[in-house]
């Protein structure tokens, strides 16, 4: 097996380092794009059987940052494995809004502990993650925030752990906006438009821009996807000949962007992007994009798997917590 068929594998099947125990059973049942691939301990000791059973539930595993994001998570894991069994899940594509769903349900059947998420929808998960919140299981709320209102109206407890989005965004775009002239027409390439942080970031742009007098001639989904982003960004480049920047809500889309810029030729149009992963590295470095912004992703799940085992052991309460974004550039 090739190193591209784990990328493949790793952004279909979810993977679980918990507890092996008969409740584990019915998983096994699941089609194939849910298969569970266990590690863990034997059920049978009174001592580990205390520990809390933490589900992480990501968005798309194709998405470098969320392979990053679990990565982190199981090596926390692995130094604090007396602590706590964790299992890690994540969707195929980012608007698998009905396989995410599933997900919190399985994790309901089986009786986790607790919840971790980073919700594909701001608005679509709330209900399941209302009941699993009324079956005992805490949730805890990371990377795009649930809507508030929602929220509310579900009667949800769900703590946020996670970055100030149109913060960074702003910061980013602050780095771009050095670069622009009143009027010049930019471009901004949302992801889902229903998420929180996509939303968010698209914001932040804005007050960039704004404060620059930039002419923000559009703004279209890429729904955090790059090819969706390449598509976008060719008609974009096509429509406005004398487009000055393109400002990606994720590095994936600003990948997608990129590569439609230097399609056409047309490399000095500036691109932004937003998470910081290895694939803009070099691309920083050669200066094919201006700048991104890293939410450390290798540690964000790591802060609500962290927050979780506090709550559970009754050491803190359930509230928010802002963690870092910091601009990156050459």
């Amino acid at each position: 097996m090739n190193d591209n068929f784990h990328s493949q594998a790793a952004a279909t099947f979810p993977i679980i380092c918990g507890t092996m125990n008969p409740r584990y059973s019915p998983i096994l049942l699941l089609p194939l794009f849910l298969l569970f691939s266990a590690c863990g301990k034997p059920s049978d000791s009174s001592s580990e059987a205390a520990k809390p059973e933490i589900a992480l539930i990501m968005k798309s595993l194709a998405n470098e940052f969320f392979k990053t994001m679990a990565e982190g998570a199981e090596q926390h894991h692995q130094v604090n494995a007396e602590s706590y069994d964790l299992i890690v899940n994540g969707i195929k594509n980012e608007t698998d809004l009905g396989q995410q769903v599933n997900l919190v349900e399985q994790m309901i059947a089986r009786g986790v502990d607790a919840i971790v998420i980073a919700p594909a929808d701001s608005k679509a998960l709330v209900p399941v993650l209302k009941r699993a919140s009324d079956a005992g299981i805490l949730v805890i709320n990371i990377d795009n925030r649930l809507d508030a209102e929602t929220v509310k109206q579900a009667g949800l407890t769900a703590p946020f752990v996670g970055p100030d989005n149109r913060a960074g965004a702003k910061a980013v775009g602050a780095v771009l906006a050095e670069k622009l002239s009143p009027g010049d027409p930019v471009a901004i390439i949302e992801g889902v438009p229903t998420a929180f942080n996509g939303q968010q970031r698209r914001m932040g742009f804005e007050d960039a821009m704004k404060a620059v007098q930039a002419n923000i001639v559009t703004t279209q989904a890429g729904n955090w996807e790059m090819m969706k982003a390449n598509t976008v960004a060719s008609a974009i480049l096509t429509s406005h000949p004398d487009l000055k920047a393109i400002l990606c809500a994720n590095d994936s889309m600003a990948l997608g962007a990129v590569a439609a810029i230097e399609a056409v030729n047309r490399t000095d149009v500036l691109v932004v992007g937003f998470d910081n992963i290895s694939a803009v590295e070099p691309m920083l470095e050669a200066g094919r994009m201006l700048a991104t912004a890293d939410q450390h992703g290798d540690q964000l799940a790591v802060y609500g798997i962290e927050a979780a085992i506090n709550i559970l052991s009754g050491s803190a309460a359930p509230e928010d917590r802002t963690t870092a974004v910091d601009v990156v550039t050459r």
